[in-house]
Parts: C-alpha cells; sequence; structure tokens
C-alpha cells in the first residue's frame, strides 16, 4: 500500500500500512505519469504459452498499447473477469489520491483506462478518499440491465471506500465508510448474485478480521461477522490476512489467512500455519479450519498473501508461500479437509513470492507468482544481491484436484525489477517497488488468461514504477466453453 500525503508545493508517499511520520521537503513523490509512453507492446514466449506485455494509460479513454499515452504512476494491482468475459483491473496511487480503473472487451488485447472509481475529480492526478490497497469484483448474475455489477475496494486506513458501477465502469456510486469498524488495514472483496457484496479487513485496533456484506449493490453494509471464531480467538491478533472468495454456486464464502498453530504458542510466534475461514450461512458466522500446519514452528506463511479460489466444482484451492517455495492444498469438502501442500514452483524460479490463483473448469487452475532464479538458503528475498532478476511466473495445472497433479510453468514477462524485494510493510529496509500482490483473470469466453502486475523498469527505481498487462494469446487454457 502507498500513503499519499499532499505537501504545500508536492506531496510525500509513505510505504506501508500505519503512516507515523511523513516529510514534506521530499518533493512530490506521489504517483505521477511517468514520462516516455510505451509505444508498442512486448510479446514473451514461454513454450507452450504465449503473453503479450504492455503497460496502461492513465488517462481516461486511453487504448493500450500502441499510444504515447499508455503510461501510468500506479501499482499493486488487482484483476478480474465477469461472466462475459469483460476484463476490469484495479490499481493505487496512494491513500487521498485515488485509484485508476481499466476494462477490456476483446479478451485482454487491449484495455482501456476508465474514469476513476473513487477520485473526486474523476481524472488522474485528482483527490480521493480512498487510494490504499485496492481489490474489485464482479458480481456473477446480471443486473436488471443485463450487466453484472463492478466493486473496487480502496482503503482509506479511516475506512473503506466501495465503489459500484453498474454500467461497466461508465459511472460510479461510492461508500465512503463500507468497513463498520473504523481504522481499518489491507481489505478484500468479494461479490455474490446480483446485489450482494461482501468486504473482508482488519480492524487496527484488535487486528481481527472482520467481514461486512451488503444486500444492496455496496450502498451499504449491514451484516457483520468475524473469520475468527471463538475457538480460535488466539488468532485474532496473530495472523496475516489473505483473500476473500464467494462460491457463486452454493454461496459458501471462504476466507484465507496464516497464523500461529495453537493458543500455546507465544505471541510473536512464526505463522506456520495456514487456515480458512468457511461460513455457510452466508457470511454471518465462519468456522475456521487448518488447512496445513507444518511441523517445523520456526517456517513462515506469513507472507503477502495466502490466496484462495473456487473452481466450477466446488474445489477450492489456497496458495502459500514460505519466501522460498510455492506450494498450494485443495479441498473437495468444501474446505473442511485438505489434501496438500503440493509444490508449484519449479527451476528457474528459485524463489516464489506473492502468490495468486484462478480456477475454473474442474481441477483446472492457473497460478502466478514474482520469481528468481536467485535462492542460497539464508538471505531472505528483502536482501536479494542488485543481481537478482525478477519475473512474473505462470504455472497452469488441469487435474489440481488430485493428489500428485502437474504444472506447466514458464515466465509471462521480460524483467519487472532487480534486486531485493520487501514484504514487510513500515517495517521494509529494502526495496518495495512490486509492493504487495498482484494478479490474475481468466476470460470464461476464451480460457485464456490475463495478468496484471506492477514492474519498475527500466530504472529499477519507483519512479519508474507502473502497472502492466500480460495476456495469454496461445497455450493451454483452462474456463473455455
Amino acid at each position: 500500500m502507498r500513503i499519499h500525503v499532499p505537501c504545500p508545493g508536492g506531496s510525500v508517499t509513505a510505504l506501508g500500512c500505519i503512516l507515523l511520520l511523513a516529510s514534506c521537503d521530499a518533493g512530490p513523490l506521489s504517483s505521477p505519469a511517468r514520462k516516455g509512453g510505451v509505444a508498442a507492446a512486448t510479446v514473451v514466449t514461454a513454450a507452450p504459452f504465449t503473453f503479450v506485455n504492455f503497460e496502461l494509460g492513465a488517462t481516461p479513454g486511453t487504448v493500450c498499447p500502441d499510444s504515447a499515452a499508455c503510461t501510468n504512476g500506479a501499482a499493486e494491482p488487482a484483476i478480474r473477469a465477469d461472466a462475459t468475459g469483460t476484463f476490469y483491473v484495479s490499481s493505487e496511487l496512494g491513500l487521498s489520491a485515488g485509484t485508476l480503473a481499466w476494462t477490456s472487451t476483446d479478451g485482454g488485447l487491449h484495455y482501456t483506462a476508465l474514469t476513476s472509481p473513487n477520485q473526486l475529480s474523476r481524472a488522474f492526478g485528482g483527490v480521493g478518499p480512498g487510494g490504499g490497497d485496492t481489490d474489485l469484483s464482479t458480481a456473477p448474475q446480471p443486473n436488471p440491465s443485463g450487466i453484472h455489477n463492478l466493486y473496487v475496494a480502496s482503503l482509506s486506513l479511516a475506512n473503506v471506500t466501495v465503489s459500484t458501477s453498474t454500467d461497466g465502469g461508465k459511472t460510479w456510486t461510492e461508500s465512503l465508510i463500507s468497513a463498520t469498524i473504523p481504522l481499518d488495514d489491507r481489505e478484500w472483496i468479494a461479490a455474490d448474485q446480483a446485489t450482494k457484496v461482501c468486504l473482508s479487513y482488519h480492524d487496527i485496533a484488535t487486528f481481527n478480521i472482520d467481514v461486512n456484506c451488503s444486500l444492496d449493490a455496496g450502498a451499504t453494509f449491514t451484516q457483520v461477522g468475524s473469520a475468527i471464531d471463538a475457538a480460535h480467538a488466539f488468532l485474532i491478533d496473530d495472523n496475516e490476512i489473505g483473500n476473500l472468495t464467494i462460491d457463486p454456486n452454493n454461496h459458501v464464502i471462504y476466507q484465507v489467512f496464516s497464523g500461529i498453530a495453537s493458543a500455546t504458542e507465544v505471541v510473536g510466534s512464526a505463522f506456520h500455519a495456514v487456515w480458512i475461514a468457511v461460513s455457510r450461512d452466508g457470511g454471518q458466522t465462519f468456522t475456521d479450519n487448518p488447512v496445513y500446519v507444518n511441523p517445523d514452528n520456526t517456517a513462515s506463511y506469513g507472507h503477502q498473501f495466502v490466496n484462495v479460489s473456487v473452481d466450477r466444482a466446488g474445489t477450492v484451492y489456497v496458495v502459500y508461500t514460505d519466501n522460498h517455495n510455492l506450494f498450494y492444498s485443495f479441498s473437495t469438502d468444501g474446505g473442511s479437509t485438505w489434501t496438500g501442500p503440493i509444490q508449484v514452483n519449479q527451476a528457474p524460479s528459485a524463489t516464489a513470492i506473492m502468490p495468486w490463483s484462478v480456477a475454473c473448469n474442474p481441477g483446472q487452475l492457473n497460478i502466478v507468482w514474482y520469481g528468481t532464479s536467485f535462492y542460497d538458503g539464508t538471505t531472505a528475498p528483502d536482501n536479494y544481491p542488485a543481481s537478482a532478476a525478477w519475473y512474473v511466473f505462470f504455472a497452469q495445472s488441469v487435474n489440481a484436484a488430485v493428489a500428485g497433479s502437474t504444472f506447466t510453468q514458464g515466465a509471462a514477462t521480460p524483467i519487472i525489477h532487480y534486486g531485493g524485494v520487501c514484504e514487510s510493510g513500515v517495517g521494509c529496509t529494502g526495496n518495495r517497488d512490486l509492493y504487495d500482490d498482484f494478479g490474475i483473470a481468466v476470460s470464461p469466453t476464451t480460457g485464456l488468461a490475463s495478468i496484471v502486475y506492477s514492474d519498475d523498469q527500466p530504472g529499477n527505481v519507483g519512479r519508474d514504477d507502473h502497472t502492466a498487462i500480460a495476456t495469454q494469446t496461445a497455450g493451454p487454457k483452462i474456463c473455455g466453453p
């Protein structure tokens, strides 16, 4: 997350979840549009997959690639696809600076910049009530106009702003106080049916994982629940939140997180357990189940972020990383029992961090992560050498719902960063140009993937940060008709 602080003659952007100190002497570091637009797309082939990569444009109406206006200063993006195959992307500019958004109606080959979901000026460079951590979701069922509602959540720290579009991102309405508990961090959003949408977040006071649901398309969030049940109250102050998802077929809600394994562990122990909170009553109550508990209590899955997705058969997949390897577990009984961990990353990705997944047809799963060939067994990614080259890696399995499943892997992008990658928020001592997460979605009409990611090339510095796309143009598919 970025924290944007207006100052006379400029602004300051701080990184992390709570702003402790900012100096106006630092000049305008907020997320300006980068100079020198990307004029053409770059094709990356990692047999059997091919991806086209390009930067997105910040100015509303800009169509990318192939325009000098295809440039932006946003980072830490998210992506979803609706039932018609339309892709939507959001990315953050920093607290008080608002959120950028884009859409693609041709399978991710071109993206058009939308008006901002939450900038008061509705233009790049304006002021917005959100601008921090962003997530988005699309309704699985259409509204009366035949369009699937789009929801964009954006953090303001004081609360969470949820912006709703009922017309494909052309216009927006905002709920500035969507979280029922104020002072929040790292929100996630998931939609169900035509007008239900749920929001999860950490409340800073207790670090509980709160889940609020709206039945009126995000206008009000009146239903309140806790993802951590009474039997696992020891996790309230000892967890790292992951994302929220809803199975559109049975309406079961899943919230994942990592944390300690038992009440007997002392505060500050490593998060060597992966958990899932399951609600079968629409988000009113949850039951917490262990996905995997590593018997080595020095292992840690408390890295951005544990991720959950569900396929069309109802199989639930959870992906997680120990800052070295990437694993997944799956459940065929609605999150009660689990098979795994199963390692996903292969050479040349010796390090795999910040995973995201999307599932579709039964047993079919795509996973992405930031990866590098560097790993020496002792150095944390925060302190990786300048020679460590990072890419977006893509892996696909068509039999992920059975033990011993195999993945086909390739790099979907050119180099996106060199050196250290910090994952500790305000505790970072190294480089945070890749921020905390990114994402992948799949078109249900083509079966092809579109990935959105942060990139600090060519300068390998924060001022070159931007949001970019890698859309699959060839290779095996999931989710196709």
